[in-house]
């Protein structure tokens, strides 16, 4: 399976200019754009299918492509909260929409995935990597969705780039960036 591709990025950071600033308790504007700068690089580092948390912090969407369909089509990123559309190239080789009535979004131990409905089947598809893109919406929501752990390690890691290396300070905000993002890191099955 493919990596996912993210397309509509969120419209936020889940962690704002001014919350970074009272943070590091900066009171002036000059470092503005480095600060902004360090709130997307923490973030990134946690955020999407890329980041080490595997989920999606603020609302995006995202498109997951498959070699045909299957009993289980999982959506890496979570949590997801709504499928868009699943799309096809049928055994025509011409692109359709999937009527919604179709399938089904599960969420189980594993993940959230798509699966059919009851008396319902897949249609035949083209032969070729991507014949069916599932396009879902996943992350948290607003920035005041985002748990508050995650919210926290991203000040600490705002602040580590912000200070420059110190080793004993960097030991013992890596440990507490980790131990508040446990909860929520990926665990493969």
């Amino acid at each position: 399976m493919p990596a996912p591709v993210r397309t509509v990025a969120p419209v936020n950071m889940p962690v704002s200019l001014s919350e970074a600033k009272a943070h590091l308790r900066v009171e002036h504007d000059d470092q503005d754009d480095l600060i902004t700068a360090q709130i997307r690089a923490a973030t990134a580092w946690l955020d999407g299918y890329a980041g080490i948390l595997g989920r999606a912090l603020i609302t995006q969407t995202w498109r997951q492509d498959f070699a045909g369909f299957a009993d289980r089509l999982p959506l890496p990123v979570s949590p997801v909260i709504a499928v868009v559309s699943v799309s096809y190239v049928d055994a025509g080789n011409v692109a359709q929409v999937l009527d919604a009535g179709v399938y089904d979004l599960f969420v189980d131990a594993r993940g959230a995935y798509v699966a059919l409905r009851p008396g319902q089947s897949w249609p035949a598809t083209f032969r070729r990597t991507d014949a069916v893109s599932v396009t879902f919406i996943a992350g948290y929501g607003a920035a005041a969705d985002v748990p508050e752990p995650i919210c926290q390690a991203i000040l600490l890691i705002v602040q580590r780039l912000f200070d420059g290396a110190d080793t004993s300070i960097d030991v013992a905000i890596d440990r507490t960036v980790h131990a508040l993002i446990a909860p929520y890191r990926r665990s493969p099955l």
